[in-house]
């Protein structure tokens, strides 16, 4: 794959920019879900049972309450999950595209408090924590 041109970099400020209102519409999509719905009502995806166990056989120990950005950013790490996404190709829409994902599970999506992973890391990690009861103080009392 090439390297864009001078004429080409404009283009991506504005690609990069489209992504990013796109991943926190997302964000905020499914916050709103949470706390209006809650976390046991809803699927993020149709394959939601098999892809948590899945991922729970692949990642075992993985921590959901406050993730280890380690876990996701070192070499080994990005090469397991790689390994692990690849599966899903043509089973998850955009199982590789761009997502913000809760690094503390107790907060909502700020700078601080959200980090870049791919769409089928989100989906695991947040599938998990639904089942997993992670998410059960999101829910606003009725």
């Amino acid at each position: 794959m090439a390297l864009p041109n001078a004429d080409q970099t404009s283009n991506m400020a504005e690609m990069e920019m489209q992504w990013a209102v796109k991943a926190m519409h997302h964000a905020e999509t499914y916050m709103k879900l949470l706390n209006s719905v809650g976390p046991g009502n809803f699927k993020l995806c149709p394959i939601e049972d098999a892809l948590y166990e899945d991922f729970r056989k692949n990642f075992p120990d993985l921590k959901l309450d406050v993730l280890d950005e380690n876990e996701f950013k070192t070499d080994m790490a990005k090469a397991k999950w790689r390994e692990f996404m690849n599966k899903y190709e043509g089973t998850i829409n955009d199982y590789n595209f761009g997502s913000l994902l809760r690094i503390d599970c107790k907060g909502d999506y700020t700078e601080e408090n959200a980090m870049f992973a791919m769409r089928t890391q989100f989906l695991c990690i947040e599938i998990a924590r639904n089942k997993e009861g992670l998410n059960d103080h999101l829910k606003q009392k009725q």
